[in-house]
C-alpha cells in the first residue's frame, strides 16, 4: 500500500482525480493536499516540504503554474526529495498531459504517426491566461514521433523561445517538423488534428521582464487579448481541415470562445473525453513505473 502526497497550488478536475483514482486502483492512498493545509501558507520552503514528505511515502506529485516560479518549485522539490517527484504541471511544462495526447493519437491514427499533421493553435478566451505548458509540451513531444507539427499564434503569443529552439531540434531529430504562423486558417488547411488552446502571452515578454513589471505585463496581454476574439475552431474553421479531422483540448474548454459547442460535442469530430480518460490510464503507467 504506498503513499503518494499531492500537491496542487491551483485547481484540478483531470489530473487530480486520475492521480488519486490511479493510486486508489493500483492499491495505494493518494494525499490531496493544497498549500492551505500545509505550512507553505506560513513559509515552510520546498526543500524542508520534500525531505519531509519524501521520509513518508513513496512519491510526490506538484502542481505549481506561476509564471517564473511554477519549475523552480518543483526543481527543488526533485532536488530534496528522496522519492520520485511528478510534474503535474508548471509553468513550462505538462508531461502527464502530454503523453495521453500521445496515447489518444495512437489510438484514433496510429501508433507510428509519421507524417500525421497536428495543429496546435492558440484561440481566444476570456476565462484567465492559462499556462504555455501544454502547447509547449506537445511541441517538444509530438515531432519526436515523427508528427509534423504547425503552431499558430497571435504576434503577441509565442511560446517561450527557448522551447521554440529545443522543439526545432526535437523535429530534427525526430523525424516530424515543426512550422509556426500567425494566421489560424493557414495553419487549419489539412490538418488531420486540432488543437485549438489559449494561452497568455507570457512568451512575449523575459521571465525577469514579467516578475518586476507584473501589473503592467497583465494589462497589456488582457489588451492584446480582446483583439482576438476570431481566434476560435469554428465551423468555417474545421471545413479548412482534412475531411475526417479530429479535435484534441486539454480541457476545460472555453466553449464558445475557444471552440463552438457544435464542434466540441461532435461525436465524429471530437476526441476529447477519450483524451481525457487517457490522463488516467498514462498517469498509472508513470506510477507503476516510478513508485
Amino acid at each position: 500500500h504506498k503513499t503518494l502526497f499531492m500537491m496542487f497550488f491551483e485547481q484540478s478536475t483531470r489530473t487530480r482525480n486520475s492521480m488519486e483514482a490511479g493510486m486508489t486502483q493500483l492499491g495505494g492512498h493518494a494525499h490531496d493536499l493544497t498549500p492551505d493545509k500545509m505550512q507553505i501558507t506560513h513559509g515552510e520552503v520546498a526543500k524542508d516540504t520534500a525531505i519531509i514528505l519524501s521520509r513518508m511515502g513513496h512519491g510526490i506529485a506538484c502542481r505549481n503554474c506561476f509564471y517564473g516560479v511554477g519549475k523552480k518549485y518543483l526543481d527543488e522539490l526533485a532536488a530534496y526529495s528522496r522519492k520520485p517527484v511528478m510534474s503535474l504541471q508548471d509553468d513550462v511544462y505538462h508531461p502527464f498531459q502530454g503523453l495521453a495526447d500521445l496515447m489518444t493519437i495512437f489510438e484514433h491514427f496510429d501508433k507510428n504517426p509519421k507524417g500525421l499533421k497536428v495543429t496546435v493553435s492558440w484561440a481566444y478566451a476570456n476565462t484567465h491566461s492559462k499556462p504555455l505548458s501544454v502547447p509547449q509540451t506537445q511541441a517538444l513531444l509530438f515531432p519526436r514521433y515523427g508528427i509534423d507539427v504547425t503552431i499558430a499564434n497571435p504576434k503577441e503569443f509565442p511560446l517561450s523561445q527557448n522551447i521554440i529552439d529545443k522543439a526545432k531540434q526535437n523535429a530534427e531529430e525526430g523525424g516530424g517538423s515543426i512550422k509556426f504562423t500567425n494566421d489560424m486558417d493557414e495553419a487549419f488547411e489539412g490538418a488531420h488534428v486540432v488543437i485549438p488552446k489559449n494561452w497568455g502571452g507570457f512568451g512575449h515578454y523575459s521571465v525577469e521582464d514579467y516578475l518586476a513589471n507584473e501589473d503592467s505585463c497583465k494589462k497589456e496581454m488582457a489588451e492584446n487579448l480582446a483583439k482576438y476574439k476570431n481566434w476560435i475552431c469554428d465551423d468555417k474553421k474545421i471545413k479548412l481541415a482534412d475531411p475526417n479531422v479530429k479535435l484534441m483540448h486539454a480541457l476545460p474548454a472555453d466553449r464558445n470562445n475557444e471552440v463552438t459547442d457544435e464542434i466540441l460535442d461532435n461525436p465524429n469530430i471530437s476526441i476529447v473525453f477519450d483524451e481525457a480518460e487517457n490522463r488516467l490510464h498514462t498517469a498509472k503507467s508513470i506510477m507503476s513505473l516510478t513508485m
